[in-house]
């Protein structure tokens, strides 16, 4: 019976090693899949030298010392360097990509900047023609014997006629206009060699070419004719009553040319520091621009 209970007792001994035994195991077992996983989250690793699989492992743990010794010098380096480039990397193909699509935007818009250039120069152009023919046509007839035209100047040219072609609106320096009275060329001349009578035609023959292309609505005219010759304020008259078709013209005048073809007259007296103003008829109007030219 003896011999019986200390079998027994070393079975149940032995099985509680055994149970020990086999938990070490699993333990082990666990960091062994462990460790597997790190090695594996490390990527491809460089073969093995043979001489360390023929190494005891006291001999191992000497050798993984001094590399352990050898990474303490680097212990400066940035970890994280290798995801920060990789999210900076990324940002950079963002950026690049935000780029191209400005300098698409930028090249669109510089398309259509100078596309709008264009149609201004051409609007510019196209007004500047239709005024200067008006111009000259109107001057005709305001001065038979004589001649007229505009010239549009640039940067490049400001003295005579010149049809180059212009890129851009900031070429265009201004308006000249150069005019004869007696139909020779030769003696054509600018705003600033005419006399008084001769720019108020002058500007008279302008505002009647734009008239042409871009009527108003009425004019207001102060003795536009007070400068000028029987023959030249007969021309202005007759000039008023073609063009009051499309437009409402008042003047105020001294003179009897202006009044032949009006439609309504005024006559305005100052008496007693008071201005008076007076609906009166054609021949009112006569008699009064009369004694005014008999006394002045």
């Amino acid at each position: 019976m003896r011999k019986e209970k200390e079998a027994e007792e070393k079975i149940n001994e032995d099985a509680k090693k055994m149970e020990k035994w086999t938990s070490k195991e699993i333990l082990l077992n666990q960091k062994l899949d462990e460790c597997a996983e790190k090695i594996a989250s490390l990527g491809a690793l460089p073969q093995v030298d043979g001489v360390y699989s023929k190494m005891s492992l006291k001999s191992l743990f000497k050798e993984l010392e001094k590399a352990n010794q050898h990474l303490k010098k680097y212990n400066h380096v940035n970890k994280k360097a290798l995801d920060q480039f990789l999210s900076f990397s990324e940002q950079k193909e963002k950026l690049y990509k935000r780029k191209d699509e400005l300098d698409i935007g930028d090249q669109k818009i510089r398309e259509l900047m100078n596309t709008l250039e264009m149609q201004k120069v051409e609007a510019i152009q196209f007004t500047f023609k239709q005024v200067a023919q008006n111009f000259t046509k109107v001057f005709k007839k305001l001065v038979p014997q004589g001649a007229g035209y505009l010239i549009l100047k640039t940067k490049d040219s400001d003295d005579e006629k010149d049809d180059k072609e212009v890129a851009n609106s900031d070429a265009f320096t201004g308006i000249g206009i150069r005019v004869s009275f007696t139909g020779v060329d030769a003696e054509m001349r600018e705003m600033n060699q005419l006399s008084g009578g001769q720019k108020s035609l002058v500007a008279l023959a302008l505002i009647f070419a734009i008239q042409k292309c871009d009527p108003a609505p009425f004019y207001l005219f102060d003795e536009i004719d007070q400068a000028l010759d029987a023959q030249h304020r007969k021309a202005v008259a007759d000039m008023i009553h073609e063009l009051s078709d499309q437009a409402q013209f008042i003047t105020t005048t001294f003179r009897p040319e202006l009044l032949e073809n009006a439609h309504k007259f005024y006559g305005v007296r100052f008496r007693n520091k008071v201005s008076h103003i007076d609906c009166v008829t054609k021949e009112q109007a006569k008699d009064f621009v009369e004694d005014d030219n008999t006394h002045a």
